[in-house]
């Protein structure tokens, strides 16, 4: 799921990119001759292009098995190979870098063993390596906007099996931003994410993937946790929100030069298999 400005949400669902409008409803995008197609794989997590010098309103797609890595979908539909990754391992996450510190760059994480290999994608294709040595990480990265205390425009990335959050600096260096204090473990510790956006307060949205013979099976919906409520729950504009796999719980962290606070804001259905990034929009 990607979105922009409460107003854009693309969904990837059935290999497929679909525009998610206020009612529920879903839409193709990009379906028609030359359209995307996710070619298989696990996950195949989606980016909503800032503009700037990458194409304005288009999304960004992993390619997870032959022609490994990022496939570039335009706002008419067309998708084309944006860039090759070399790196071994699942690709697994990829997130714009909006605050600039690794240059407004794409970046990427590619996962093999118990490490995590992180790429910089620039605006003429080229792929820069940050670290190939940052622990293992999965799911909804995001960049850390300049109000989040000593990790500001670090890489934020999950680790599922130990609840940890990481903070990736742009020189590779891998700190410990926080504990979630969810559970932990495969198919169920955190691994969605998102900063909450400035301005008007907008409604946070997580989809539910249907993973049959799976502990947390999931519904095959996308979930939604109103503003006022993650306002009540004391989230504020631009802390991260992080969602564990199993059941959907959901911690606010906001950190400071002195350290991070982590707060537990949502809890969602237990049968839940929360997947993706988490996205935003207006209330209805």
């Amino acid at each position: 799921m990607a979105g922009e400005d409460g107003r854009r949400i693309v969904t990837a669902a059935d290999g497929r990119l679909w525009l998610l409008a206020a009612g529920g409803t879903l839409k193709p995008f990009a379906q028609g001759p030359g359209g995307y197609r996710s070619p298989g794989g696990e996950e195949p997590y989606i980016a909503l292009s800032p503009g700037g010098c990458y194409r304005t309103r288009s999304v960004y797609a992993l390619r997870l098995v032959s022609g490994r890595g990022v496939v570039a979908v335009s706002a008419g539909g067309h998708a084309t190979r944006f860039a090759s990754l070399r790196a071994p391992g699942l690709i697994d996450g990829i997130a714009f870098d909006t605050t600039g510190d690794f240059g407004h760059r794409l970046l990427v994480t590619i996962n093999a063993g118990s490490r995590t290999t992180v790429d910089a994608i620039d605006c003429a294709r080229g792929v820069h390596t940050i670290t190939r040595t940052a622990p293992r990480v999965e799911g909804g990265i995001a960049v850390a906007p300049a109000t989040f205390g000593r990790f500001a425009g670090d890489l934020i990335a999950s680790s599922e099996s130990s609840g940890r959050i990481y903070g990736i600096t742009p020189r590779g260096i891998t700190r410990l931003v926080a504990g979630s204090g969810l559970p932990s473990g495969n198919d169920i510790g955190v691994e969605s994410e998102a900063f909450i956006p400035r301005g008007r307060g907008l409604d946070a949205l997580l989809a539910d993937r249907l993973t049959p013979g799976n502990r947390h099976p999931g519904d095959d919906l996308v979930l939604r946790t109103r503003a006022r409520a993650l306002r009540a729950a004391g989230a504020r504009p631009e802390d991260l929100l992080v969602a564990t796999e199993g059941g959907a719980l959901t911690d606010a962290i906001s950190c400071t030069a002195s350290g991070c606070r982590v707060r537990l804001v949502a809890v969602g259905p237990a049968i839940a298999h929360a997947e993706g990034h988490i996205g935003f929009a207006e209330t209805r």
